[in-house]
């Protein structure tokens, strides 16, 4: 052990006196941006583009030919201290192919603020309503994103995923969204913690399903989380079996369901109209 011990001991001693501090803080730095390196992605959208900027993020707009919309862009990423680069139409649609002869280079697609789900559920206070929307196994990163547009619009409060790399394409989901990731907060975590955490803030949870009653029948006011599953899938039995209720939107058409992002634009719809009506009437 003594002799072993020695060894190690003279060669650090001589890898010390060889390399001097410099070298070696400089050796220290690279292994660890090396280590902890974030992956390069690309918008390409003119609104994920224009919408990332104004939320804050992006490291540098790349310019190859500006139109008259991408000046628009320039101008805004100037205003909010972009990096601005000039690149040559070859180099932009080898890193960005299909771009429109701008591509913001940024780290995180999604951009949005991340949240644990006691953070987002402090900051609703004591609001009577509340909106919440629940993606469950949706796989498809152009689903994930137009979800997303429908939570800016409708204004939902937060979005509870499983993982948010579920959706692995991130500038797809950006592009999708036009923009609206970079505003909508997501909360990561396992959707059996959450359903318990929200019900127990007084939440009611109702899925998405087409064997779920008429929505126009149920009363969606106060807290309300929608919970929609994947693609062909549904809802996964975890999720289903928590559900407080199912909700289906009546349809006359000869397929047998909606697209999983169309319904929740409908569904997310039919709460604010349900919110409305009740503020009108003086019972909310």
């Amino acid at each position: 052990m003594y002799i072993i011990f020695k060894q190690k001991s003279q060669a650090l001693k001589t890898f010390f006196l060889k390399f001097p501090i410099v070298t070696l803080l400089s050796a220290l730095v690279v292994f660890l941006r090396n280590s902890y390196t974030l992956k390069i992605m690309y918008l390409i959208g003119f609104h994920a583009i224009e919408e990332r900027i104004k939320a804050g993020g992006g490291r540098e707009l790349l310019v190859a030919k500006a139109g008259p919309r991408a000046r628009e862009i320039l101008d805004i990423a100037v205003k909010h201290k972009v990096k601005v680069n000039r690149v040559g139409t070859f180099d932009l649609d080898r890193l960005a192919p299909d771009n429109r002869g701008i591509a913001l280079k940024v780290t995180d697609a999604g951009g949005g603020s991340s949240l644990t789900l006691e953070t987002a559920l402090v900051q609703l206070g004591d609001r009577k309503n509340a909106l919440v929307v629940m993606m469950d196994e949706i796989t498809d990163p152009h689903n994930y994103g137009a979800i997303i547009r429908s939570c800016d619009q409708f204004g939902v409060d937060f979005a509870v995923t499983r993982d948010r790399r579920i959706a692995k394409r991130g500038e797809i989901v950006a592009q999708t969204s036009a923009g609206a990731s970079a505003w909508v907060a997501v909360v990561e975590t396992p959707l059996q913690r959450a359903m318990e955490h929200l019900k127990d803030a007084g939440f009611w949870i109702f899925g998405a399903d087409m064997d779920g009653d008429p929505v126009f029948e149920k009363n969606l006011s106060g807290r309300v989380v929608l919970a929609f599953g994947g693609e062909g899938s549904g809802l996964s039995r975890l999720v289903r079996g928590n559900c407080d209720g199912l909700v289906s939107i009546p349809s006359l058409g000869k397929i047998d369901s909606l697209n999983v992002s169309v319904a929740a634009g409908i569904l997310l719809y039919e709460v604010r109209r349900q919110w409305r009506c009740a503020a009108e009437q003086g019972s909310f």
